[in-house]
């Protein structure tokens, strides 16, 4: 029997749909339980904080628990591999973070790749470090700090929370674009390396611009630079790095990311109410509070942050031959 032609491209276009009718479902039916989001950094840092922000917004609005578990250690990578052996349904979710990008070449033996076992989900934050110096240093600029440098080469010891840390990896960065020879003194945690800095102990930090406010306006350390490409809202008369040394950037970012393989309809709810609450003004202040703003984005605009971010550190890493502690 031959059909109307009609009734043949009503029954055509009806069945050509039937596959993403599950998927649909899937998605408008997520999440029907809690939902976990590791952080792979103790509790009270940026990491975490913004898990715990994020993650009552989501659970505000998608009508389940969303809730952070602290797995730290190895520079997160030990949540990265729970994250990555867990079945990828939307229930375990990650912070992702410049350190991830980072291990994927500071660590030689990984359980995991992170850019192919960790699926992007959605950017969140993106905020710079503070190029500081204890105010006894001879330079009110980067010119004069690089000038100074050349001058008194291996002088200045500068602090950083570990190797292989972002905020190290910067100042190699700087040191390979300008020349200059700094010496590297890392820490264990952000809190001895202020202290020292502000002592005289060492003498340049880069640091988050929520742990150095304080102590920049009180006169304790000065702010030479911000390392992302514009101004930040919180010091508005801080030049960024790259107004001197051209091409220069690093930046604090932090986004979600998912196992591989969690269905592209959960990702995609995910991430658009993620983007969402980003436009909410109270955690758009919060944002600020942290020393940054938000930065929305699709999960492709994430996947390529990561990738950039990973062969850009990389090259760092393999110049400067820097190993993890």
């Amino acid at each position: 029997m031959k059909l109307p032609r009609r009734q043949f491209l009503r029954l055509a276009v009806g069945a050509a749909a039937l596959p993403a009718l599950p998927r649909i479902a899937r998605a408008q039916a997520y999440p029907t339980r809690p939902v976990r989001i590791v952080v792979g950094f103790a509790a009270g840092g940026p990491n975490d904080i913004l898990a715990r922000l994020m993650g009552q917004w989501l659970s505000d609005r998608l009508g389940q628990p969303f809730i952070v578990e602290n797995r730290p250690g190895a520079s997160g990578n030990i949540a990265t591999e729970v994250v990555a052996r867990s079945a990828p349904d939307g229930y375990t979710l990650m912070t992702v973070s410049p350190a991830n990008a980072v291990n994927a070449t500071l660590y030689e033996k990984l359980n995991f790749d992170f850019v192919r076992d960790i699926a992007p989900v959605a950017t969140m934050f993106g905020g710079p470090f503070v190029v500081t110096v204890n105010p006894a240093v001879p330079a009110s600029t980067v010119p004069e700090l690089i000038a100074y440098a050349k001058a008194n080469p291996g002088k200045i010891n500068y602090a950083s929370v570990g190797n292989g840390s972002p905020a190290h990896l910067s100042i190699e960065l700087l040191k390979m674009m300008t020349g200059i020879n700094m010496v590297h003194v890392p820490y264990r945690g952000g809190a001895p390396a202020i202290t020292d800095t502000i002592s005289g102990q060492v003498q340049l930090y880069l640091v988050p611009t929520v742990a150095s406010i304080e102590y920049i306006r009180a006169g304790k350390l000065r702010a030479l630079a911000v390392t992302t490409a514009t101004r930040s809202e919180a010091l508005p008369d801080v030049p960024t790095m790259s107004e001197f040394v051209p091409g220069f950037e690093a930046s604090i970012w932090l986004g979600i990311g998912a196992p591989r393989n969690t269905p592209a309809e959960i990702v995609d709810r995910l991430n658009k109410e993620i983007n969402a609450g980003l436009m909410n003004p109270k955690i758009g202040e919060q944002l600020v509070v942290l020393g940054g703003t938000a930065v929305a984005g699709s999960p492709a605009d994430f996947g390529k942050l990561i990738a950039d971010e990973t062969e850009k550190w990389g090259k760092v890493i393999r110049a400067v031959n820097i190993k993890p502690e």
